[in-house]
């Protein structure tokens, strides 16, 4: 079991694990209202992004998975996060098992295909290193993360509710082993 965050290449991107010196980039991601708008839409507090970077690494030190830094490879910019987690959330039908993938990327990167590159990385190295069924939630107005999902391979399940508000669960068939 990994327990830290392997570097992954693409074309385009690098992916690695998080660090103590990303915390001001995390914490201005997660605090722009942009950003946040299909994601509970509260910008978040420097307290709740350093909970939120604690939880990245430990993720991968507990569960041999997580997220990474996705940063473009020509400039070294900070573009956003990706990845995938148990957040042991409380919510029908239970994501109990499952990898629940999840990315964010800051509103100047969007439209590039930055996230797909990604998400198709992330992918990719679940196939080969992950033993549980791959899925997501997603904001059901959120129509760019619902195209990037079916892309890769999710198919929606059924409209819940997290935290009372409505989203969609995804499933990726083919993911269990």
């Amino acid at each position: 079991m990994l327990n830290a965050a392997p570097q992954i290449e693409t074309p385009r991107l690098i992916l690695r694990g998080h660090t103590v010196d990303d915390f001001n980039v995390i914490a201005a991601l997660w605090a722009d209202p942009e950003m946040v708008r299909f994601i509970g839409g509260t910008p978040s507090t420097r307290e709740a992004s350093w909970t939120r970077l604690l939880r990245y690494v430990g993720h991968w030190q507990l569960l041999g998975f997580g997220y990474w830094v996705v940063k473009e490879k020509e400039s070294g910019r900070f573009i956003g996060e990706i990845g995938l987690a148990d957040f042991q959330r409380n919510m029908q039908p239970s994501l109990e098992n499952k990898a629940e993938m999840g990315w964010v990327l800051s509103p100047e990167f969007h439209g590039k295909g930055y996230a797909s590159e990604a998400a198709k990385a992330v992918l990719d190295w679940a196939a080969a290193h992950l033993e549980r069924p791959v899925c997501c939630i997603i904001a059901p107005e959120n129509t760019p993360s619902i195209r990037l999902a079916e892309k890769h391979g999710f198919i929606h399940q059924i409209d819940t509710t997290y935290q009372d508000s409505p989203v969609r669960l995804y499933s990726r068939p083919g993911t269990e082993k």
